[in-house]
């Protein structure tokens, strides 16, 4: 008797393993959403600390993003070659050392140095981290199960968030380092967490590992209740036609490749405009009531739901409706502040914004590894991660020019900017909702 990983895993369902790997994944993505979003937290206090202007310190920002774009270009394309598990225990194990070496960093120069190797490491994490978790879950309910992965996402956010608060209200001379200090331990603690992951077992079929394969599988039906593989069932790999695709553009898959990494690159460019700029600013003009690393917190809790309604819709309405559902709320979102003339609009826009944005990238994350075979998976998300990381080199300085033209403007821009991203989706006909990946 033949089956593939998919149905073997569809036999087990989901259950204590899931779970297991779930708060593991969680954990070190929580970190590593600590790590990107401590770029504007952090950028007013080291400012103040090495007497630059705000625009010179978000340098950090250009440098940790060259860094995650390095490392996700580099690590999707690696972890489909020599395995997930094995990249992602060397990212993870970076992420903490150069996390922490930050901490200690008494020269601007150094300072950029480190979060460099950080952003590799972290932009080599994230690619490979869903890819290896959408690998160890059935097709039902797997969309629903990636968000959850994503919404960590705003634990890490909601915990900078808090310590910027802290740290700004108890007077620390130099916050920064405490915003490093905190978004490096998850990584600390993850690695040891991460060697009770297994090797994917879609990936060892793949390179004709078929026993082990086989005892990973049953480890996941062991873990779930389920009854084990015998003998005589055989572990084969999902049917690949001979004309199967070798690359990411290759013509069966260019469409979609083409719609969905100008989708990441403009929600990134996006984003990380908004979540860069917008502390600074809260920190220390604000808008009337709408000011101070309070309101921070706010915009933080306002993501929870968002995944919350994105983990619904993936399921409920299919990966690509609820991704363009989002994006055009997110355009809204941008678009509201445009006009907003009081300070409860403003205040009500920038909820939206935080909302929107991050079940927009629920969303995102659940539809982009299902989009290519397992042979291209790494290199799919390595390359939608690698266009995140772009939009987020650009946003310190490309948008200090929108800044510059005022607050308003620039987010009008991004209003634009998910307008584009809205259209580019429509490149993309495929929907994959309870589709087997293997």
């Amino acid at each position: 008797m033949q089956m593939t990983v998919d149905d073997a895993l569809a036999q087990g369902g989901t259950g204590r393993f899931q779970w297991r790997l779930l708060a593991i994944f969680g954990l070190v993505w929580a970190a590593d959403a600590m790590q990107v979003i401590a770029v504007g937290f952090a950028a007013p206090s080291i400012a103040a600390t090495f007497g630059l202007e705000r625009v010179t310190a978000l340098q950090i920002g250009t440098l940790f993003f060259l860094g995650m774009f390095v490392g996700a270009f580099a690590f999707g394309r690696l972890a489909d070659r020599i395995g997930r598990r094995n990249v992602l225990l060397f990212t993870v194990a970076m992420d903490a050392v150069f996390g922490l070496a930050s901490v200690f960093a008494n020269d601007f120069t150094f300072l950029l140095a480190l979060r460099f190797l950080t952003g590799i490491a972290v932009g080599g994490t994230l690619p490979v981290d869903y890819a290896m978790m959408a690998e160890f879950l059935p097709p039902r309910n797997r969309g629903r199960w990636l968000v959850w992965l994503e919404g960590f996402w705003a634990v890490g956010t909601i915990v900078i968030a808090l310590t910027a608060w802290i740290a700004s209200t108890m007077g620390a001379p130099a916050a920064w380092r405490w915003i490093f200090a905190i978004a490096a331990l998850p990584a600390l603690i993850g690695f040891w967490l991460r060697l009770w992951v297994p090797e994917s077992p879609m990936y060892l079929i793949r390179n004709k590992r078929q026993p082990e394969a086989r005892q990973v599988i049953n480890r996941v039906l062991a873990a779930n209740g389920a009854e084990t593989l015998g003998d005589d069932v055989q572990i084969v790999p999902a049917p690949v036609p001979a004309s199967a695709e070798r690359s990411i553009f290759a013509p069966a898959l260019r469409n979609r490749s083409l719609g969905v990494l100008a989708v990441w690159f403009l929600v990134s460019l996006s984003y990380y405009g908004v979540f860069i700029w917008v502390p600074g600013q809260l920190a220390t003009e604000g808008f009337g009531f709408v000011r101070g690393f309070g309101f921070l917190v706010i915009l933080a809790l306002a993501q929870i739901p968002g995944y919350a309604l994105a983990a619904w819709g993936v399921e409920a309405i299919g990966r690509r409706n609820t991704l363009m559902g989002f994006l055009l709320l997110s355009a809204a979102g941008c678009f509201l502040f445009t006009i907003a003339d009081s300070t409860g609009l403003i205040a009500a826009s920038l909820i939206l914004m935080s909302f929107a944005l991050l079940g927009t990238w629920g969303a995102l994350y659940a539809f982009t590894p299902e989009l290519y075979p397992t042979n291209l998976r790494g290199t799919g998300m390595g390359t939608a991660s690698s266009m995140a990381r772009l939009g987020g080199i650009l946003a310190p300085s490309l948008l200090a020019v929108a800044f510059a033209r005022g607050f308003g403007f620039a987010i009008g821009v991004f209003a634009i900017l998910l307008l584009l991203g809205a259209a580019a989706l429509m490149l993309i006909k495929t929907e994959t909702r309870d589709q087997a990946i293997g």
